[in-house]
């Protein structure tokens, strides 16, 4: 089995350490990012949902960041949501404002009712820029 070719963005590594999981994962030309959250830098849930989310794509746009990608790289979203009939339109509105213009990344909403306190959680599929796919 060859080597992970993990992405950890400068901050948050002992969250991930803690949980044993990375942040984003290179391979065959494209950056798998497991689900961020609007975690706070102790780990504990932003309390209001439009700044969780805002948070959320925060630490998303870090993971990217330290792969050498942006949102406009990114090429699948995958969101889940705690009550997305009461949620999407906020979740909608912030991610208009980072996803910049047409034509849209994939994207496939999820309802679920469990994400450990957290409302909302965005996990990506992301190419890889010439060179980025190499780099450590």
């Amino acid at each position: 089995m060859s080597q992970r070719d993990a992405v950890f963005p400068a901050a948050r590594h002992d969250l991930y350490r803690q949980h044993r999981y990375s942040p984003a994962i290179r391979s065959g030309g494209f950056l798998f990012v497991s689900g961020q959250v609007g975690s706070r830098e102790d780990g504990s849930p932003e309390p209001e949902f439009a700044a969780q989310v805002r948070l959320a794509f925060d630490n998303l746009a870090a993971v990217l960041a330290a792969a050498g990608c942006s949102f406009d790289d990114i090429v699948d979203v995958t969101t889940f949501h705690t009550d997305p009939q009461q949620q999407f339109d906020t979740i909608q509105q912030v991610r208009l404002e980072v996803m910049g213009d047409a034509p849209y990344p994939n994207w496939t909403a999820i309802g679920v009712n469990w994400l450990a306190g957290f409302d909302f959680e965005i996990k990506v599929v992301a190419r890889l820029r010439d060179g980025a796919a190499n780099a450590a």
